[in-house]
C-alpha cells in the first residue's frame, strides 16, 4: 500500500498544492490512489544524508524498550526521509488501537475513524488540511502492532518512499523487539509471583502445625500475668516478648501512658484531637487490629468504651497473623485490667468527694483527719482550694479524674470532688502558678480554662471559706478580659470586694459616674483620654513614664491631662477624687472591657 501511495502521488506533477491530475482544489484524492501496486522503488543512495539520518534512527529505534518511545521516534524523523509529515500514531495495547499523544486533536478526530475501519490494512485517510494522506500499518510477528499516519507535502521520489518504506519496517521490527521484551519481563514476574505464592502456601502449613501451641502459648503467658496480679505494664512486656516488636498504650485522647521495648520517641509528639478521634472511630468501625501508617492498633474497649489503644510498632510491616492474635488476645487482658483500674478510680473519686464535700459544708476536725489519712492525704499541712472550669468540659466524673491526674503530674497531692460546673480540688501546698492550666490544656486539647485559687488554709475548719475565695477568684479571673488561666485569691486587691455571682451593676454604675463623661467623649472625638488617664495612674503619675508609654511629647500628656480636668470635672490633685478615679479605671481596664 505504501508502493500504491507512491505511485499515485507520481502520476502527474499536482495541478496545485492539495490535488491530483483530473481533480480539482481540495477535492477528495482517496479514489485516484488505488489501482494496482507499483514495482517496488529502488533503494536510496547511500551518500544521501537522509539515509545517515535513518541509520542513526535504526539505532536510536532499537536501543530503546519502550513501545510509545519508539512510535514518538519514528514520527519525529518522518519528514527527514522526504516530503512527509507524521500527523498520528496508534499503538496496539490490549487489542485496542491507542493514540499517540503527538497527535493533534483536530488530526484525531477526523483520522480515528478511518484508521479504526482498516482493521490491519494500510489505506487512504482524508487529513484536514492536508493533500495526501495514508495510514501504514505496522506488522510483526504477532500481528498488528500500529499505525503511522503520514501526509505528503508534494511527490515524493522513488528513494524517498524507500526510506519511509525502511523506516516503517525499522519501526515495526523495533516494536517487535519491544513488546518481546515486554512479554519476556511480564513472563518473569508472574513466575516470581507464582514462586512467592508457592512459598507462601508452604509457609502456611508450616505455621498451621504450630498455630494450636502458639495459641496456647498466648494464652499462658497472659494467664500468668493475670495470675501475679500484674497490671499495664506486665501485660505489655509480655505482648513484647511473645511478638518482638515495641509494644505502647495510650490513653483515650492519645497520650502514651507506656511503652515496652526500643525506639521510644523522646519527646512523645502530642496528639491532634481532632484527628485522633477521627482515627479512634475509623478503626471502631473497622473492627479487629488495624494497621495505620507503623502501627498495628488494636481500641482498648471494655463493654464497648474506649479506655486507650494498645499498638505494635511494625514499620517494615512484619507482623503475621499470629501477632495480630497475640495483639488481640493482650488488647483483652488490658481492657479487663484498666477496666478494674477504673472501677477502683470511681470509687476512690466517690470516697473523696464524700470527704471533700464535708470538708467544704464544714466537718470535725478529728474526723476529717482520720479520713484524710486513709487516703494519704495530710490535712495537717497547709492546704488551698484550687476551682477548675473548663469552657468545653463538662465537670463530669471524667473531667473530675483528668484534673486530678493533672494535679499529680505537676506534683500537687490533692481531694478531688466536683461541682454542677466545676471540679474542686483541696491541695496540700501553695500551687505553682501557670503548672496545673498548662497542664490541663494540653490534656484537653483547649487553652479555654479558668482556675481560681484560695488563700492559704491553716485547718479544715477554714475551707468552707477558701472556697467562697476561690470561687471569687475564678470569678473575677472570667469577668476579665483575659478570662483563660489561673488566678489567685491574694492577687485580686481592691477585686476581693467581689463576691461570686454579682451581675456587677454596682461596678458599672461606679465607672459610670467616675468615667462616663471621659468615655462618652472618646466615643465621640476617637480619642484616648480615658487610657491615657489609666496609663497615667499606672505610672504612678510620673510624666515621663507615662509619655513615653502612650508614646507621645509630655507637652501633649499635659494637654490631655488638662482636658481631662475640664471634660470630667475632677481634680486630679484631690486625694478623693484621684483614688476613686484609679480605681473606676482599673475596674474599667480589667473588668468591663477597656484597653490593655
Amino acid at each position: 500500500m505504501v508502493d500504491r501511495w507512491v505511485r499515485n502521488t507520481h502520476r502527474g506533477r499536482p495541478d496545485q498544492e492539495g490535488s491530483l491530475p483530473g481533480g480539482r482544489p481540495g477535492q477528495d484524492q482517496t479514489a485516484s490512489w488505488r489501482g494496482s501496486p507499483p514495482q517496488l522503488p529502488s533503494p536510496a543512495d547511500p551518500a544521501d544524508p537522509a539515509t545517515d539520518e535513518l541509520l542513526a534512527v535504526s539505532h536510536a529505534l532499537f536501543d530503546t524498550r519502550n513501545e510509545g518511545e519508539i512510535l514518538r521516534l519514528a514520527m519525529a524523523h518522518v519528514s527527514a526521509v522526504g516530503p512527509y509529515r507524521a500527523e498520528a500514531g496508534y499503538l496496539r495495547v490490549h487489542g485496542q488501537l491507542v493514540l499517540s499523544p503527538q497527535a493533534g486533536p483536530d488530526h484525531a478526530s477526523a483520522v480515528d475513524r478511518t484508521v479504526r475501519e482498516l482493521t490491519g490494512r494500510d489505506g487512504p485517510v482524508a487529513v484536514p488540511g492536508r493533500s495526501r494522506g495514508w495510514a501504514l500499518a505496522l506488522h510483526g510477528p504477532g500481528g498488528l502492532l500500529g499505525y503511522l499516519v503520514v501526509t505528503s507535502g508534494s511527490r515524493p521520489t522513488q528513494a524517498q518512499h524507500f526510506l519511509l518504506t525502511t523506516l516503517v519496517r525499522l519501526t515495526a521490527a523495533a516494536l517487535s523487539v519491544a513488546v518481546a521484551y515486554r512479554r519476556q519481563q511480564e513472563d518473569a514476574l508472574e513466575l516470581h509471583r507464582l514462586r512467592r505464592e508457592r512459598a507462601t502456601l508452604q509457609g502456611r502449613l508450616i505455621t498451621f502445625m504450630v498455630e494450636v501451641g502458639y495459641q496456647q502459648a498466648v494464652h499462658g503467658a497472659l494467664a500468668e500475668v493475670a495470675a501475679s496480679g500484674g497490671g499495664e505494664e506486665a501485660i505489655t512486656s509480655a505482648l513484647h516478648a511473645l511478638t518482638g516488636f515495641p509494644v505502647l498504650v495510650e490513653d483515650r485522647f492519645g497520650r502514651l501512658r507506656s511503652w515496652t521495648g526500643p525506639g521510644r520517641p523522646d519527646p512523645y509528639p502530642e496528639p491532634d484531637p481532632a484527628r485522633h478521634e477521627e482515627m479512634l472511630q475509623g478503626v471502631a468501625r473497622r473492627g479487629g487490629p488495624v494497621r495505620i501508617k507503623d502501627r498495628l492498633i488494636s481500641l482498648v474497649r471494655p463493654r464497648g468504651e474506649v479506655l486507650g489503644v494498645l499498638a505494635l510498632v511494625d514499620p517494615r510491616h512484619d507482623a503475621d497473623e499470629y501477632t495480630v492474635f497475640a495483639l488481640e488476645q493482650a488488647a483483652t487482658s488490658l481492657a479487663l485490667e484498666l477496666a478494674h483500674a477504673r472501677h477502683l478510680a470511681e470509687v476512690e473519686l466517690r470516697l473523696h468527694r464524700e470527704l471533700v464535700d464535708d470538708l467544704l459544708a464544714g466537718t470535725d476536725e478529728a474526723s476529717a483527719y482520720a479520713r484524710s489519712e486513709a487516703f494519704g492525704h495530710d490535712l495537717h499541712r497547709i492546704q488551698y482550694v484550687v476551682v477548675v472550669q473548663w469552657t468545653s468540659r463538662a465537670a463530669d466524673d471524667a473531667f473530675a479524674r483528668t484534673v486530678g491526674r493533672a494535679a499529680s503530674a505537676v506534683g500537687m497531692p490533692s481531694l478531688v470532688t466536683r461541682r454542677s460546673d466545676h471540679v474542686v480540688l483541696v491541695a496540700e501546698g501553695r500551687p505553682h502558678d501557670h503548672a496545673l492550666y498548662e497542664t490541663l490544656a494540653r490534656e484537653t486539647g483547649t487553652p479555654d480554662g479558668t482556675i481560681g485559687v484560695s488563700a492559704r488554709c491553716d485547718t479544715p475548719d477554714g475551707i468552707p471559706g477558701r472556697y467562697q475565695e476561690a470561687l471569687r477568684a475564678l470569678e473575677v479571673r472570667r469577668r476579665s478580659r483575659s478570662r483563660y488561666g489561673t488566678t489567685f485569691f491574694d492577687d485580686l486587691g481592691l477585686y476581693r470586694i467581689l463576691g461570686p455571682g454579682s451581675e456587677y451593676q454596682e461596678l458599672e454604675a461606679f465607672v459610670r459616674e467616675w468615667l462616663g463623661q471621659l468615655v462618652d467623649y472618646d466615643s465621640g472625638h476617637r480619642t484616648a483620654l480615658v487610657e491615657t488617664l489609666s496609663r497615667y495612674f499606672d505610672c504612678g503619675g510620673n510624666y515621663a513614664e507615662t509619655a513615653d508609654s502612650l508614646a507621645i511629647h509630655r507637652s501633649t500628656l499635659r494637654y490631655r491631662l488638662q482636658r481631662i480636668r475640664e471634660i470630667s470635672g475632677h481634680d486630679l490633685t484631690n486625694v478623693e477624687d484621684r483614688l476613686n478615679l484609679q480605681v473606676a479605671t482599673r475596674v474599667w481596664k480589667i473588668m468591663l472591657g477597656g484597653p490593655d
